[in-house]
């Protein structure tokens, strides 16, 4: 069994997680709130998030506070975390977790699905980190961690449009990194490998997929939500201070 770090810095910190309904997301919440941080997150999947909620506060967790947001809607995203702020105080945490991996075809592509792949999976990650610039100012520092992906590392085919978007969360990370910096905010990228949340096992992780995984991974063990996680909670704690504008993937050596 895994025996995993406590990071006391991350006690009574307060975090904002876009996508923290399911999957890695729900991880990242659960763990969060595992280290004594006050946690914040938004989803589309209302009944899981209420649950999740639920389930945390049973357990005895600081309960978190959830918010159902679409985050393509930029001011509705600027308003529930305006509101958040409101309620508990500025952040010292952001991760840009959400994103959608809908597969598709490059011919297939129109104007319209374009615009809409870059509305869920890039553009929301400028804003959430604008939004909490000025309160980690206040605060004196704090940490940006946006999740990409190695789909675009792998040169994998079937959805080039969020292979663009995933590169591009890199790009985001180091344009950010050298302007925030100065107010010691640390901007870093995580980038998650083949990773078995319920999704991917429901839709994608066949008997080709698992011959894939063992051919592919240096390591043999499944990648699991909490492997994130693992290296989310590192970067936003004290013992990750002197790490900004880097790449840290976490792919079981497939890349």
């Amino acid at each position: 069994m895994k025996q995993l770090a406590r990071y006391d810095s991350l006690r009574g910190k307060r975090v904002f997680i876009t996508g923290g309904g399911s999957g890695i997301g729900e991880s990242m919440v659960e763990e969060f709130a595992a280290q004594g941080a006050q946690v914040a997150f938004v989803d589309i999947a209302r009944d899981a998030s209420e649950a999740l909620c639920r389930r945390l506060a049973q357990a005895g967790l600081p309960a978190p506070l959830f918010r159902y947001c679409d985050i393509t809607d930029i001011a509705a995203l600027q308003a529930v975390m305006a509101g958040f702020v409101a309620e508990i105080g500025d952040f010292d945490v952001l991760v840009n977790n959400a994103a959608n991996d809908q597969r598709h075809q490059a011919e297939d592509v129109t104007v319209d699905y374009w615009n809409e792949r870059i509305a869920i999976n890039q553009r929301p990650m400028f804003f959430t980190c604008q939004a909490v610039f000025e309160g980690m100012k206040r605060r004196g520092g704090g940490a940006i961690i946006n999740v990409s992906s190695i789909s675009w590392h792998m040169k994998s085919g079937g959805y080039p449009v969020y292979a663009t978007t995933k590169a591009a969360v890199v790009g985001l990370t180091r344009g950010l990194a050298r302007d925030y910096g100065a107010h010691n905010i640390r901007v870093n990228t995580v980038t998650p490998g083949w990773v078995m949340t319920q999704r991917q096992i429901d839709l994608w992780v066949d008997d080709a997929a698992e011959l894939e995984i063992k051919k592919n991974q240096c390591l043999p063990s499944k990648l699991m939500p909490q492997d994130i996680s693992a290296m989310v909670l590192f970067l936003a704690s004290d013992d990750g201070a002197m790490c900004s504008s880097q790449e840290f993937i976490v792919d079981a050596g497939w890349v």
